[in-house]
């Protein structure tokens, strides 16, 4: 069964068995983008509901933990981080081909151009804001109130991930990139100490992967907690700077050469000013390596992509391709960011 289908005979037939309230008939659409865990909404006369499953087919090691995603935002239900509700849990592969897990739908808009075209200067300055906010939140989780102290290992989080994607990527490389074996090197020499900065991070906190009120510039859920774990929270927030320095457009979703200003969005200094204003933070050390690590897992995330769609299960085989082909560009502006340090 490929990734755009959904045994929906099963999933009904499981959820009657394990959602109370659940009733039939059950429809089903696939999202559309997305190249990680396919999500499906789930149409039913009474309500909606969402789901997201692993892709089928065979994965690398750690990834498309749905189990990690359900276990994060259900600990989150009750804190200042807005999350769909978690509903249930299915962790029985036979039932679909693989595990998944439902939530309820939340009705919201989704912006996946951080220009925000549609919408007034003064509007597209609030959602920005929400977005500083939202990720300022996310870091002031009390890992223990919450249950979540466990998820993910103490030490320094740069050197564990540089070793995790290097990996990663080494799993998925179809062909040499001199850049990004030249900023592996670089990182693993340049990784700062560990500064005892230990929090909840999303691992790829940007516009799109936030879903935010109908009316107003309200964040209702963080989507996408794939990448989650306890780490330093500057990687989150170089992640929205490394988004932004990307091309503009369907591809690269970002604010290379767009007048911020003249639009109401802030600069990458005003908007690492308002998030460390948020979380108490007076100074923040060089940015150059945080950025170039940015750059780096992207590029990695981005060879596992292409490496899926060349596969053949890619959530979306052609996108991912194209995706794919950004890895050289990626591993470049790592290798930019690194001279700013």
């Amino acid at each position: 069964m490929s990734t755009d289908q959904l045994d929906v005979e099963a999933v009904s037939g499981w959820l009657r068995a394990h959602l109370p309230g659940f009733e039939g008939p059950l429809e089903a659409e696939k999202f559309a983008g997305g190249q990680s865990n396919p999500t499906f909404l789930l149409r039913t006369p009474a309500r909606n509901y969402v789901l997201r499953r692993k892709p089928p087919g065979v994965l690398l090691k750690s990834a498309h933990a749905v189990d990690r995603e359900f276990r994060v935002q259900k600990a989150l239900a009750d804190t200042d981080v807005p999350v769909a509700e978690m509903l249930v849990l299915c962790e029985d592969d036979s039932v679909i081909g693989s595990a998944f897990y439902v939530m309820a739908h939340v009705e919201g808009r989704n912006f996946e151009d951080p220009r925000l075209p549609d919408l007034t200067s003064e509007t597209r300055g609030r959602i920005v804001e929400e977005m500083s906010r939202v990720l300022a939140a996310i870091h002031a989780v009390d890992l223990s109130t919450v249950g979540l102290d466990d998820y993910g290992p103490a030490g320094n989080y740069f050197e564990r991930q540089i070793g995790r994607w290097t990996k990663q990527y080494r799993a998925s490389e179809t062909e040499a990139v001199a850049d990004m074996d030249a900023l592996i090197d670089w990182l693993a020499a340049n990784t700062p100490p560990d500064d005892g900065r230990r929090t909840l991070v999303h691992g790829d906190f940007r516009l799109d992967n936030l879903l935010f009120h109908p009316e107003r510039p309200e964040c209702v859920a963080v989507l996408d907690w794939e990448l989650s774990t306890t780490g330093h929270p500057f990687a989150d927030l170089a992640g929205v700077i490394m988004q932004w320095q990307m091309p503009p457009g369907a591809e690269g979703r970002g604010l290379a050469g767009v007048d911020r200003a003249a639009l109401g969005l802030p600069s990458d200094d005003a908007f690492i000013e308002s998030y460390c204003r948020r979380a108490g933070i007076e100074r923040i050390p060089p940015f150059g390596f945080y950025l170039a690590f940015s750059f780096f897992r992207m590029a990695a995330i981005l060879q596992g992509v292409k490496k899926r769609a060349l596969d053949g299960n890619a959530s979306d085989p052609e996108k991912g391709a194209r995706m794919g082909a950004f890895v050289p560009a990626f591993a470049a502006a790592g290798l930019e960011a690194a001279k700013g340090e």
